[in-house]
């Protein structure tokens, strides 16, 4: 048990430096706010191991991202936690009770649904400390900003973790670190090819729609003075 464990959580360690990595390949800021993909990443870890070790991962991966790259302070440290922790959170538990393609597609929305939703009660309570402004400035950003952006993020990275999902899984099955239940290899069949194609559309839509709002210019002049 005690060398199983310590595999795994080997495993846990090398996901949650390849979703800091991440955070310096591809990221890009719209007004305040930052994109980035590696919560697909932490995802996977809850899918895998379990949502707590998803949560920790969140943890490890914002504690890194305030000690390094970071320029948002303890403002990003605390959003960045609840994001990805959220997002790990309802994944791998939803994911749980329902390991089916089927379940994976549930669990995959709710959990955009579910972030999205988390992260505009944060940003209504905590961002006004960080930017010095009213709650009613955050919320007039809600429409125009929060609510498209975090509900684009949420969904590339959903739509990112049920590509990923089945190849990682699968080739940890194949190095020994999956044992016990469920590790039998998953064939990637019609089911699995349609869900990679839907999956990288609603990508492309959303990365656009990100883009199209990133090219537009957010402003914060009503709340920068």
């Amino acid at each position: 048990m005690k060398t199983k464990n310590l595999k795994q959580i080997s495993v846990v360690a090398v996901f949650s430096a390849i979703a800091f990595l991440l955070t310096f390949l591809f990221k890009f800021k719209v007004s305040f706010l930052t994109f980035d993909f590696k919560d697909a990443i932490i995802a996977i870890v809850s899918l895998t191991f379990g949502s707590v070790y998803g949560v920790a991962s969140a943890a490890v991966v914002a504690l890194l991202e305030f000690l390094s790259i970071s320029d948002t302070g303890l403002y990003g440290l605390i959003m960045n936690f609840i994001s990805s922790g959220t997002f790990a959170l309802i994944f791998g538990s939803l994911y749980k009770y329902k390991r089916t393609f089927n379940g994976a597609i549930f669990s995959a929305v709710f959990s955009a649904i579910g972030v999205t939703t988390v992260m505009m009660l944060a940003n209504y309570f905590i961002t006004p400390y960080y930017m010095g402004v009213s709650r009613g400035d955050v919320l007039a950003l809600i429409p125009t900003l929060l609510l498209p952006f975090n509900l684009a993020k949420t969904v590339i990275n959903a739509a990112a973790t049920l590509i990923l999902y089945k190849p990682v899984t699968n080739a940890l099955k194949r190095v020994g670190v999956l044992q016990g239940k469920n590790t039998e290899i998953q064939k990637f069949n019609k089911k699995s090819l349609i869900l990679t194609v839907v999956s990288l559309l609603v990508i492309i839509v959303a990365i656009l729609f990100v883009i199209f709002y990133l090219n537009g210019g957010f402003k914060f002049i009503a709340i920068n003075g």
